[in-house]
């Protein structure tokens, strides 16, 4: 792999061992946030010691999976402790309520490392260009747009306008983890997010959309059949048995755990900040999920199994966070 940015070095987590379809057309993809099929969009706060968040009891379940992408695997029985969990992912509100409390400045607002000069302020964005030929999905899809940040998602000159209540993005690990340390909390981990996310799905048993994805062919179609073309709000589908949302779909979640090629990945001790050969020398982590990218003829990663490695170095515009707290249940 040649060399490249440190915040391009995304694709190699967001596109990891996928082909790469070549496009002529794009459709749909000036991120309309219309909402013609989706829920009423709103989470009524859960009640309880912990307003805001869901108890998952303790159980066992199966993690990984053999049938899909090889990290997933190998599956192996996994035993969990009871934790309460986020009802939904963290929002532009809430996430505006931290920065006001504390003055705290993403890393997209300070500045993310580069190999070629000083650090520089700004974030990844999906803007798919057209180009003649096969598309490179570094230059073609992912944009590191300058001064691109949580409070302007798109770059300069875009705002929080009307997204109060979508997910925050463009938040690295390390603001993800400063958050949720302010509310005394901590990130979920892998084996936490994908038990709590065992009764997430795509689509309903009736073939209504159950969460956010890409509808069409990906890179060449985006259709809005399940209300969005980019980020939903939080709660604008079904919660899952456990009464969360958004555990599929929507934007991708950080997890506390370090990212390994597998589950019985051998030298975890080695590197104990996670290991990705298309990333190498990154701190990686698990991220969780999918987003509203993934579409079935490209990225089925919106499965309770699905994972991938992110660098904590950089957010992106499809990656969000929500928290976690171990304490005594209801």
């Amino acid at each position: 792999m040649t060399a490249r940015p440190t915040m391009l070095k995304l694709a190699a987590g967001l596109l990891s061992g996928l082909a790469v379809a070549a496009a002529s057309l794009w459709i749909g993809v000036d991120g309309t946030r219309e909402n013609s099929m989706a829920g009423a969009c709103a989470i009524a706060p859960s009640g309880g010691a912990h307003p805001g968040m869901v108890w998952v009891p303790a159980g066992s379940f199966t993690m990984g999976a053999e049938y899909a992408y090889p990290e997933e695997g190998p599956s192996h029985p996994q035993q969990v402790a009871g934790f309460w969990m986020d009802q939904g992912e963290v929002t532009n509100a809430q996430f505006a309520e931290f920065v006001a409390a504390t003055a705290y400045r993403t890393l997209a607002e300070r500045g993310i490392s580069a190999p070629d000069g000083p650090p520089r302020p700004g974030s990844a964005v999906f803007k798919p260009q057209l180009n003649e030929g096969a598309l490179d999905p570094y230059a073609s899809w992912w944009q590191f747009v300058a001064n691109a940040n949580w409070r302007q998602p798109e770059g300069p000159g875009s705002s929080l306008a009307g997204l109060e209540q979508h997910p925050v993005v463009h938040i690295a690990y390390e603001d993800a983890l400063a958050y949720a340390q302010w509310k005394g909390h901590s990130l979920p981990t892998e084996e936490q997010f994908e038990y709590a996310a065992q009764t997430s799905i795509r689509r309903d048993a009736g073939g209504e959309f159950a969460s956010n994805t890409w509808q069409g062919f990906f890179p060449v179609e985006n259709e809005p059949l399940d209300g969005y073309t980019g980020t939903a709000p939080a709660g604008c589908y079904a919660a899952n048995a456990l009464g969360l949302y958004d555990l599929i779909g929507n934007v991708w979640e950080w997890t506390a755990s370090p990212y390994y090629l597998s589950h019985d990945f051998n030298a975890k001790e080695a590197y104990p900040e996670g290991y990705d050969p298309s990333q190498p020398g990154e701190a990686v982590a698990v991220v969780k999920g999918g987003s509203y990218l993934c579409a079935p003829n490209y990225c089925m990663r919106y499965r309770p199994e699905a994972r991938q490695g992110q660098s904590k170095g950089l957010g992106t515009s499809h990656i969000g966070f929500r928290t976690v707290l171990v304490a005594p249940g209801p």
